[in-house]
């Protein structure tokens, strides 16, 4: 059963939401090595799935996929990833992809020769991304998107099974964070803001 209204069915129009409102400036990654359980179990998973796949696609192409990663395969493929790693310091960081209960990749798959622009298809993988980390946030978990060194080497990825013209987007590490994230610093708004005259 889709999550979805119908096609052409009259959509609502956005109502203010303080709780959004209150929520979204405030909104934390938490560190992926400290995500722990509960994760969210499948149920919970489709909602969060289907809050992400709410995004941009000029096009309708949905040149994204999903690939749901448990706390086995993860360890499975971070035990196979070790002597892959190009130093010490890249051994380490496998503790964040062992870390969490569960983890969605998610994985640019854009559609090769069509009209709408490589770089369109990636952005619209990457707002995937972040409404993934929404959904997670909206049910009460702690989440945190990443990439490291094994989203970027051809033999790391083969392991995730990422396609000839894929690429990995994030790994969206899902479950409870062990304390609450402390806020870090933030850029200053009006050093990045212009009005063309």
């Amino acid at each position: 059963m889709s999550p979805y209204a119908p096609v052409g069915a009259q959509l609502p129009a956005p109502e203010p939401s303080e709780i959004c409102l209150k929520r979204l400036p405030n909104r934390r990654s938490t560190p992926a090595q400290t995500i722990g359980a509960p994760g969210p179990d499948e149920n919970q998973i489709a909602r969060i799935l289907s809050v992400a796949a709410r995004t941009p696609d000029h096009g309708k192409l949905a040149p994204w996929r999903f690939v749901i990663l448990d706390a086995a395969v993860k360890a499975r493929i971070a035990d196979r990833l070790e002597p892959m790693a190009p130093d010490a310091k890249d051994v380490a960081v496998l503790a964040k992809l062992r870390a969490s209960p569960v983890c969605v990749m998610v994985v640019a798959a854009p559609v090769q020769g069509h009209k709408i622009p490589i770089w369109e298809q990636e952005l619209s993988a990457g707002a995937v991304c972040m409404n993934l980390l929404h959904g997670a946030d909206a049910l009460g978990f702690a989440a945190n998107w990443i990439t490291d060194w094994y989203a970027y080497d051809p033999a790391a990825t083969a392991l995730f099974g990422v396609r000839e013209g894929e690429k990995i987007a994030g790994f969206i590490h899902l479950g409870t964070a062990a304390a609450p994230p402390l806020e870090r610093d933030r850029p200053n708004l009006a050093s990045l803001i212009s009005r063309l005259d």
